[in-house]
């Protein structure tokens, strides 16, 4: 699917090499969009813009609160950089650094909401990750986000640091969400849940039976595809619990006033309350299986954590 990205410009010189730029590549012209605004603008115009709504926005914010700000990071460091900083004071400083402008960044986001599906932010002080971290989680109560270390070659020392932030339900992948070397107390709840099942003469057919077994009695959606030994399942709700399945038995009798179907007919367009995906791979070393479940959709990290939980002790068990 081709990107077509809105740029925006506080500088008047940097928006006409932006303009320039385009206008030499005639490929980008009918993609990029360049804006002129105001510092006092909204970060993300979409009204401005008449947009409804974006996919993401990405945003690489001046590092520093001030000018002796810039010369005292630059002061501290031990060895001089590899090349000249060419970077303009409008693209290196800004009222109060880098976590006002993510701040600010928060705030909008948070009138916006599902307008744009991830909000981004560059960051190039590792203590500036704490910082938009806690307030995501503690002012806005953000339960979706992401970490990520960005290392520019496998023996430089610079280091930047990418946050980010949904309001919806769709989980990053693991090594996107949870970045190395960042305290875990930083890190969003894991989307990855592994555990090795079966033997010797299993296989993963075996697992496979034993998986669909599992999730074709429950009430939820499920769908496998044996060709890359890997489903996709969602649920409304705890369907696994024990008091669900009591529940489920009294309709499947006829004892609960209905025939079951009227809930799931009602909340058949609402967001699902979890949606994962389990992938079978075939251990060599063991010769047994890996089960893998990856978190798709879900607010609470706890319904997912019992559904890995369930899957586990009745693989395994089973």
């Amino acid at each position: 699917m081709p990107i077509h990205p809105t740029h925006l410009y506080i500088d008047e010189k940097n928006i006409s090499y932006a303009r320039r730029n385009i206008l030499l590549n005639d490929h980008l012209k009918s993609r990029i969009r360049p804006l002129h605004t105001k510092p006092s603008d909204p970060l993300i115009p979409l009204d401005q813009l008449g947009i409804k709504s974006i996919s993401f926005t990405l945003t690489n914010p001046p590092f520093y609160s001030s000018a002796s700000d810039l010369l005292a990071s630059a002061a501290l460091k031990s060895r001089p950089p590899h090349s000249a900083c060419t970077g303009a004071p409008v693209e290196m400083v800004t009222p109060g650094g880098e976590t006002a402008f993510a701040s600010r960044l928060m705030a909008e986001s948070a009138a916006l909401g599902n307008r744009v599906r991830w909000y981004t932010t560059l960051l190039g002080k590792y203590s500036s990750v704490a910082a938009v971290v806690e307030e995501l989680r503690g002012k806005y109560g953000v339960g979706n986000w992401a970490v990520k270390e960005f290392v520019p070659g496998e023996k430089s020392k610079t280091r930047r640091w990418g946050v980010g932030w949904s309001w919806g339900a769709r989980r990053p992948a693991e090594e996107v969400a949870r970045a190395v070397g960042v305290p875990r107390a930083l890190l969003p709840f894991p989307a990855r849940f592994a555990f090795e099942a079966g033997g010797v003469g299993v296989g993963v057919q075996g697992v496979a039976d034993r998986v669909n077994g599992i999730l074709e009695g429950m009430d939820l959606e499920w769908r496998y595809r044996p060709q890359v030994s890997a489903g996709v399942g969602f649920a409304r709700e705890n369907v696994w619990s024990r008091a669900a399945r009591r529940q489920r038995l009294r309709y499947k009798d006829g004892a609960g006033g209905g025939d079951g179907n009227e809930k799931m007919e009602e909340e058949k367009e609402e967001e699902p309350a979890l949606g994962f995906k389990v992938q079978l791979l075939m251990l060599k070393e063991s010769e047994g299986t890996e089960v893998v479940v990856r978190w798709l959709v879900g607010r609470e990290s706890v319904l997912f954590e019992s559904f890995c939980g369930m899957l586990k002790r009745q693989v395994v068990g089973g």
